[in-house]
C-alpha cells in the first residue's frame, strides 16, 4: 500500500508540536517570567504614581514608567540576587555536601573531580563536545563556562541596580529639593545595600531550604527530588 499523501501542515504541525515538547522547561519559565514583569510593570506604576500624586506631581503614562530609573533598578535588583544565588551554589556544591539531599554530591566526592569521571581530555568520548576534549585553555574556560557566565550576569546586574539605582535615588532627592550625590558615594548608601542585602537574604533562605528539606520530602517524578522509595540518607539521587 502507498502511504496516505501528507497533509499541507502536517510536518510543520509535528515540527512545533516537538519543539514545544522538548523545551517546555523552558517555556514555562519564560513565559511565566514575561507575565510576572508585565505585571509588575503595571503595579509598579501604579505604586510610582501615588507617590507622585502624594508628593504633588503629575503622575505618569506605562511607557514613561517603564523606560524610567524606578523600573530599571526594581528589575535589575531582583535579576543580580538570582544570579548570585545560582553563582553561589554551583561552585559551593563543587566543594560542599549536603547528606541525604538530591542537590548535593555524595560525601568523599568533593572537588573538580578526575578527567576520567568528568569525561575531558582523553577521555571525551564521540558524543562529548568538542571543547571537552581540549587540553588547553579552551578546556579550562568551558569546563568552568557555567559558573563563570553566571557570575558575570551577577556582576553585570549588579552593576545596572547601581546605575538605575542613584538615578532612581537622585530623583527622589530632587523632588525632596535635596542635592544628588554621584555614583561612587551611591555605593556605600544605605539604600543601595538595603536593596542588594533583602533580595540576597531570601534567595540564600530559598536554596537552603531547598537542599535540607530535599532529604525529607519528596515530588513524585521530579529531578530536583529523591525517588520517593529512597531512603532519606541517599545523596545525590535524583528522582
Amino acid at each position: 500500500m502507498t502511504p496516505a499523501p501528507e497533509r499541507p501542515g502536517g510536518t510543520t504541525a509535528r515540527t512545533v508540536r516537538r519543539f514545544l515538547r522538548d523545551n517546555g522547561l523552558g517555556l514555562f519559565f519564560l513565559i511565566a517570567f514575561l507575565l510576572a514583569l508585565a505585571g509588575q510593570a503595571l503595579a509598579g506604576r501604579a505604586e510610582f504614581n501615588d507617590q507622585l500624586v502624594a508628593e504633588g506631581f503629575a503622575p505618569v503614562g506605562l511607557g514613561t514608567y517603564l523606560t524610567s530609573s524606578d523600573f530599571a533598578v526594581d528589575v535589575t535588583e531582583n535579576w543580580q540576587s538570582e544570579y548570585l544565588q545560582f553563582s553561589l551554589y554551583i561552585l559551593a556544591t563543587v566543594w560542599l555536601v549536603q547528606r541525604g539531599s538530591p542537590e548535593s554530591k555524595e560525601p568523599g566526592k568533593t572537588g573538580a573531580e578526575s578527567d576520567r569521571e568528568q569525561r575531558t581530555g582523553p577521555y571525551a568520548r564521540e558524543d562529548s563536545p568538542r571543547r571537552a576534549a581540549a587540553r588547553d585553555w579552551r578546556g579550562l574556560l568551558y569546563s568552568n563556562s557555567l559558573g563563570l557566565v553566571m557570575g558575570v550576569v551577577f556582576l553585570l546586574s549588579w552593576l545596572a541596580q547601581s546605575v538605575t539605582g542613584v538615578a532612581a535615588y537622585n530623583e527622589q532627592r530632587l523632588r525632596r529639593l535635596q542635592a544628588p550625590v554621584d555614583w561612587t558615594r551611591y555605593l556605600s548608601s544605605a539604600d543601595f545595600w538595603s536593596r542588594s542585602l533583602q533580595n540576597w537574604q531570601s534567595e540564600l533562605l530559598a536554596v537552603a531550604s531547598m537542599a535540607v528539606l530535599a532529604i525529607y520530602l519528596r515530588q513524585r517524578g521530579s529531578p530536583e527530588s529523591k525517588p520517593v522509595g529512597a531512603p532519606d540518607s541517599a545523596t545525590g539521587v535524583e528522582g
